[in-house]
């Protein structure tokens, strides 16, 4: 971006003028559906589209939805339109600005279940529309907001976001693509599900064994990530990582990753199969793994379609003692929920700083007995909920600042972020085919009749307290739990609750493990040895002496536990 700085052009806009954004017919002879966005940065070297967050350095942001946008038709933005973190273009401060202006499209989906709905489609890139491929976009330009001037600034999107090249396959790892005949059931169109398989090392020159199966859960992955086969770069410049305070944080990921390869080709590493599953849909850059109102029968089409199928292409057991699942954040909750609806199908969860899993602390919101999310209300006084923290107990986002932005990039649960698709995984389909609300995006009231939904099929300590007579046998020894004591999306609150069920366990005991780092921070994986910023590079690896004990106590008499142990 450095060599655009000096060509770009200063116009001056006040804080009454328009943004009109368009197209050209040569970017597209079609019309679009879609959400427009317009950005303003202050930071000159970073496109506008990729500071939009959380955090205090976030870009501004205002979003308006476009059906039917033609080419040359503007999307019309003025000081009525929703903005985050200012509300709106009337109160945007004098100064000097980075401008960009996207259109993030959407498809029309015709479910089986009677409703139609326009929604993004992800296009390889994991669900994220600044990078999501054939999105049109403008180049960065320089302007001055002046309150002195009123005028039109017009924003042409003259850029296409290209095609992702697909991941390639190597001897250890492979790629795995199938139609799943569930979910284009479902949606009305093709729809796929995919798998980044890790292979052990012995794969071809072993054809009589059969291995364990290993389900790592979590986000996108493009492809196996954390295993490199060649020595960490020399070349690479060291970055900083402003998190952990870790200077070369980059070139420690390459040699945890390197270290991984090593352990996992020598000679005294157990032979499993690995997958993380490629489960990104029209909501989110995952699924949560389970059937859903609104996503559909995810659960099922990874379960009875993409497992059986990997197993049989990649020789593994194919029976629930020796299946195992591991992840952290929405991996962890995944983990967790996998174990749980389909507690017959593993053999052991190890579930990472989960999403919540008692939504009695729904990060730090009680969704049964609260009114509001945004707000502890009182007769003289409300206080706001904070969203975000570090270790130190910084609050960096509000609850309710973390929802506008999401309502800004996307209406009716459709911004492809984290309190959009628990919405769209735990609620019930709405009269316009869009996911209920669990409150009011814009002031936080809490619907109840929804909460009760999500209580009832989606809250893995209620049915696990409700159910327990029957999931208790089937799932004793299984469960291990981890979390920080510092969590920085208050992870560790529902953890505790969910610890006082299961420590109260009874006929059976649940006979897992619950356990805390110490003012660790998100995602806290179960290591008391090594400081988070190094123990969550090596998830891989964690629960390798776990799994084979498990193996070897609960395998039934006369299965597989020699072919894969060369």
């Amino acid at each position: 971006m450095r060599w655009l700085l000096c060509l770009l052009i200063v116009t001056s806009v006040t804080a009454q003028s328009r943004i009109e954004v368009s197209f050209p017919e040569e970017r597209s002879g079609k019309p679009f559906d879609g959400r427009v966005l317009v950005m303003f940065s202050t930071d000159f070297m970073v496109e506008p589209r990729f500071k939009v967050g959380d955090g205090q350095e976030t870009a501004q942001v205002f979003g308006i939805d476009a059906n039917g946008l033609r080419p040359g038709e503007p999307a019309v933005f003025d000081g009525s339109v929703l903005g985050y973190p200012i509300r709106s273009l009337t109160d945007v401060p004098p100064g000097e600005y980075f401008v960009q202006a996207l259109l993030h499209e959407y498809e029309t989906f015709r479910r089986s279940d009677g409703h139609t709905v326009k929604l993004p489609m992800d296009r390889g890139e994991g669900q994220h529309w600044n990078r999501a491929p054939g999105n049109l976009y403008s180049s960065p330009r320089r302007i001055k907001v002046d309150p002195g001037r009123k005028e039109t600034l017009a924003i042409t999107l003259d850029q296409v976001i290209p095609p992702i090249p697909a991941a390639k396959d190597t001897k250890y790892i492979k790629h795995v693509r199938i139609q799943s005949k569930l979910l284009t059931e479902f949606w009305g169109r093709p729809m796929h599900l995919g798998a980044c398989v890790l292979l052990p090392e012995g794969f071809e020159e072993h054809p009589a064994a059969r291995y364990p199966l290993i389900i790592n859960h979590g986000h996108f992955p493009h492809t196996f990530s954390g295993f490199r086969e060649s020595p960490p770069d020399r070349n690479l410049k060291a970055d900083f990582s402003k998190r952990f305070g870790v200077a070369g944080y980059n070139r420690i990921q390459q040699q945890h990753a390197y270290d991984f390869y090593k352990k996992w080709t020598g000679p005294d590493h157990p032979r499993f199969v690995i997958i993380k599953v490629q489960h990104a849909n029209p909501y989110y850059d995952d699924s949560y793994a389970v059937n859903s109102q609104n996503l559909g029968p995810y659960g099922d089409a990874i379960m009875k379609e993409l497992v059986p199928h990997i197993e049989k292409q990649f020789r593994c057991i194919g029976a629930g003692w020796a299946r195992f699942t591991y992840g952290g954040s929405t991996g962890g909750w995944e983990a967790l929920a996998v174990q749980v609806f389909y507690p017959d199908d593993f053999n052991g969860a190890f579930i990472a700083c989960p999403d919540p899993i008692d939504f009695r602390a729904y990060t730090v919101v009680n969704i049964y007995e609260d009114t509001n999310a945004y707000w502890q209300i009182g007769r003289f006084k409300r206080t706001p909920r904070p969203g975000r923290r570090d270790r130190r107990g910084h609050v960096s986002a509000t609850l309710e600042q973390m929802n506008h932005r999401e309502l800004v990039l996307g209406t009716k649960s459709r911004s492809g972020d984290q309190w959009d698709i628990w919405e769209a995984v735990y609620s019930p389909v709405g009269e316009d085919g869009y996911p209920k609300r669990i409150w009011d995006k814009t002031t936080g009231k809490i619907d109840q009749q929804v909460a009760e939904h999500w209580k009832q099929n989606y809250d893995l300590r209620y049915i696990l307290e409700r159910d327990w007579k029957t999931l208790g046998p089937k799932l004793k020894g299984k469960l291990r739990i981890y979390c920080g004591t510092k969590d920085n999306y208050y992870l560790d609150n529902a953890v505790r609750l969910m610890e006082a069920f299961l420590e109260n366990t009874k006929e059976p005991y649940y006979d897992g493990v619950v356990d805390y780092g110490p003012e660790a921070e998100h995602c806290w994986n179960g290591d008391q040895t090594r400081p988070n910023h190094l123990s969550r590079l090596r998830y891989h690896q964690m629960y390798v002496e776990t799994i084979l004990d498990r193996i070897k106590r609960t395998a039934p008499k006369g299965a597989d536990v020699t072919s894969w142990r060369y």
